[in-house]
């Protein structure tokens, strides 16, 4: 039994960085598969479950906002950490002076609807069972509740996260390819594949391809 549900995720703000653009932030033309997949994490994440978003609705007209935000540069390395771990000595880092003012091409008054489905993994318990999960996934989005604060995008773009009723309805209006889109991570032992699929709005709706079938 495949237990699916639907979630409107919406907020003042968005921004779904598209990866070719190294320095400057433009963002995608609405929601990604991977960003409404950590969304309904930041409700409800168990090892035992991993979960798939087969549907992406769009609410709302797509807007866009333009600003310039304070970023740093560099990074400090893993080994850096670890080798002032070892040393036992402090690891000095001055954000003053490795900020940079780049312009960003954010969304506005963002409305989705995600329609998404979990499956069980090979880490479930003994106790773990699909419908205990769907319980406690229902019950919290009724509730509002969280483990995590849901962004869109970016950590200070917060997200709104409720059942979704089919109100509002999906533009119709809105059919369109969109182009290459991220659809998600595969995470390897040694580095992280992005994987893309080929995006197309048909009627406010966006159908995603199955997560092992994804090109």
């Amino acid at each position: 039994m495949i237990y699916r549900y639907q979630v409107r995720i919406r907020g003042a703000h968005a921004l779904f960085t598209r990866p070719e653009f190294k320095t400057e932030r433009f963002s995608y033309d609405l929601l990604t598969p991977s960003a409404a997949r950590g969304v309904i994490e930041a409700v409800l994440w168990k090892p035992a479950i991993r979960w798939e978003i087969r549907k992406i609705l769009l609410l709302a007209p797509v807007r866009y906002v333009q600003f310039k935000r304070n970023e740093i540069t560099s990074r400090i390395s893993v080994a850096s950490v670890q080798r002032a771990l070892g040393a036992s000595t402090p690891l000095d880092y001055f954000a003053d002076e490795d900020r940079a003012q780049r312009n960003t091409i954010a969304l506005r008054d963002v409305d989705y609807a995600v329609e998404a489905e979990f499956h069980m993994t090979s880490r479930q318990g003994p106790d773990d069972n699909p419908k205990k999960f769907d319980e406690m996934f229902r019950r919290r989005l009724e509730k509002g509740q969280c483990h995590m604060q849901p962004y869109l995008g970016c950590r200070e773009f917060p997200a709104i996260v409720e059942p979704y009723t089919g109100n509002p309805p999906p533009l119709e209006t809105e059919t369109r390819d969109l182009g290459y889109m991220l659809h998600d991570l595969r995470f390897g032992p040694q580095t992280n594949e992005p994987v893309f699929f080929r995006a197309q709005i048909e009627r406010g709706v966006i159908k995603i391809p199955k997560w092992e079938v994804a090109a």
